[in-house]
């Protein structure tokens, strides 16, 4: 038997190398360097099978007709939102997040909405039998005619059942377990995901079926294999959550059909996953009113505006360095906005430990949250309350001024609507559009102002 070669690949760029490096030469990451066997080229390999043999020949781009995409409406509106308005026929999607954060929940329960609407859907599980699969449909009230389930990791035979079913919806769950018998790797390695990913590309555009590929994460929560999965795909979401909350979140990282800002929420239930449709209300139920250290900031995600909690504690510290930390801000920012209080409002934060806490396991990624962030930390640093009715939001910047943020009408709004009376907001905000009747509107210019007129 003939020895096989071996060669050693950077799971972030795909670079491949004769030998072992603890820094990849192609884009200089460490310790991303796994040992792959190069696949053994068979003589049938070269045939293409039904699925992926196309005729289609190269045309001048002005003689290609020109339309709006379809789209496949899923049933659900958050997730609908995400995709940019349904899925797009030949679309092929990567979705990730952590074990048991809902994943395979989201996609039964989508299969059976389309298969409900009369489209034929293939639920190809990898991971769980046919049993099992029918244990969680039987929970989650997803039995439809319609909706086929396969268990089944060759993709040799995933292609015979692909032929025989034809559907138009195609989930496999997931794209680790898949392995092409002719790759001499095991399932989960960087040839194997590679392969398999690139055949169901081929199915998937060559016959017009929306695909779904589940991937797995690492212990940084990147979806694990090469980074070049995520070029080859489609649309790329992430399912993100706290184990401890209800809440979960889908956030598109790549869209090709659609924006990448917005984010559909749900909320985690015994019969699966309900969408949330108004997530501002949700957050701010259990919001204590009249303390110290707790403002409402009002943030966008996407082309939707989420009225949520940020809390803040600073407590004296017995360490000689303070500490510093944030959940669902980044740390980054809250030393940045800690470093303007003491340079610029004479603060001093050198003896206390800052905690900032984003309630309901949101993450706010925008700058929007830095004059609520700041706010927050004057307020419990001098045990003054805010007021309850009062919602914050704002840049800001390192000489203690506060700079302009985008869609303020739109959350000005969203503040109304939820029955605040009072919004402080940047100065250079307000120009270009006309406050709506009954809310208050106070335009800052710097910090100074902001505090002053938050804990006067």
């Amino acid at each position: 038997m003939a020895k096989l070669k071996i060669k050693f690949v950077c799971t972030e760029c795909g670079t491949e190398s004769p030998k072992w490096m603890g820094k990849c030469p192609g884009c200089g990451a460490w310790n991303t360097m796994v040992e792959e066997a190069e696949p053994v080229v068979k003589a049938s390999v070269g045939r293409a099978s039904e699925l992926t043999r196309t005729k289609e020949k190269a045309q001048s781009i002005i003689h290609i007709e020109s339309g709006k995409e379809p789209r496949i409406p899923t049933g659900n509106g958050e997730l609908n939102r995400v995709l940019g308005g349904g899925l797009v026929p030949g679309s092929l999607l990567l979705v990730g997040g952590d074990p048991g954060i809902g994943k395979s929940t989201l996609l039964l329960q989508t299969s059976n909405t389309l298969a409900a609407q009369g489209l034929t859907v293939l639920y190809v599980s990898g991971e769980e039998s046919v049993r099992q699969t029918k244990l969680r449909a039987d929970r989650l009230g997803a039995l439809s005619e319609r909706l086929f389930v396969l268990c089944e990791t060759n993709l040799d035979l995933v292609e015979q059942s692909i032929e025989e079913v034809k559907p138009d919806f195609l989930v496999i769950d997931s794209i680790q377990t898949v392995y092409r018998p002719d790759v001499p790797s095991a399932p989960g390695s960087v040839a194997q995901v590679r392969e398999c990913t690139a055949q169901f590309m081929r199915i998937a555009k060559i016959n017009g079926v929306a695909t779904v590929l589940v991937g797995h994460v690492t212990k940084e929560g990147a979806i694990a294999g090469p980074r070049l999965l995520e070029h080859m795909v489609d649309c790329v979401l992430y399912f993100e959550g706290e184990r401890h909350h209800s809440y979960r979140l889908l956030r598109a990282v790549k869209n090709r059909f659609g924006s990448t800002n917005e984010i559909g929420i749900f909320d985690m239930s015994e019969d699966g996953l309900r969408e949330v449709s108004n997530p501002s209300e949700l957050f701010l139920t259990e919001r204590p009113l009249g303390v110290s250290g707790s403002t409402v900031v009002a943030s966008m995600e996407g082309t939707r505006p989420v009225m949520v909690e940020l809390q803040a504690l600073v407590a004296p510290t017995h360490f000689p360095s303070p500490r510093r930390m944030s959940s669902g801000l980044d740390h980054h920012r809250i030393s940045l906005v800690i470093a303007v209080l003491e340079k610029r409002m004479g603060m001093f934060f050198q003896n206390q430990d800052a905690y900032v806490n984003v309630a309901g396991g949101i993450r706010l990624d925008e700058p929007a949250a830095d004059l609520a962030a700041a706010v927050s930390l004057a307020s419990s640093l001098k045990d003054l309350p805010t007021k309850p009715d009062d919602v914050v939001f704002g840049e800001v910047g390192l000489t203690g001024e506060v700079r302009a943020v985008s869609r303020a009408e739109t959350r000005v709004k969203e503040a109304l609507k939820l029955g605040f009376k009072r919004v402080i907001l940047p100065e250079a905000s307000m120009k270009g559009w006309q406050p709506p009747a009954g809310i208050r509107l106070v335009p800052v210019k710097t910090v100074a102002e902001a505090l002053k007129a938050a804990l006067e």
